[in-house]
């Protein structure tokens, strides 16, 4: 990566948990960063995302019969990490915490 690219945006952690109770089988989390989807891993993972301006970042579990958990934030340039916490049971939507650098 040039020195270009690299200051077109910055990355930002986030902390994906799983749900605490597996009463569904094969779970996963979909990140959507201002509109574009994402497939995301349990654990923590980083993301690009512009270094100058505000983004929203939407986090869901699905399986392959029904999509839930979703919670939204709005990152701000200040912001340097996520963490989502899943709902107890495969009920309501998640949480997201932001932390500020």
């Amino acid at each position: 990566m040039t020195g270009d690219a690299a200051s077109k945006g910055r990355r930002v952690t986030l902390n994906l948990r799983r749900p605490m109770l597996h009463l569904i089988p094969g779970v996963r989390p979909t990140v959507v960063i201002d509109g574009r989807g994402q497939p995301a891993q349990w654990g923590v993972g980083t993301w690009l995302v512009p270094d100058d301006e505000a983004v929203e970042i939407t986090v869901f579990l699905f399986n392959r019969l029904w999509r839930f958990g979703e919670a939204r934030v709005v990152l701000h340039p200040s912001d340097t990490g996520l963490s989502y916490r899943s709902p107890l049971v495969p009920l309501g939507p998640g949480r997201i915490l932001v932390t500020s650098g």
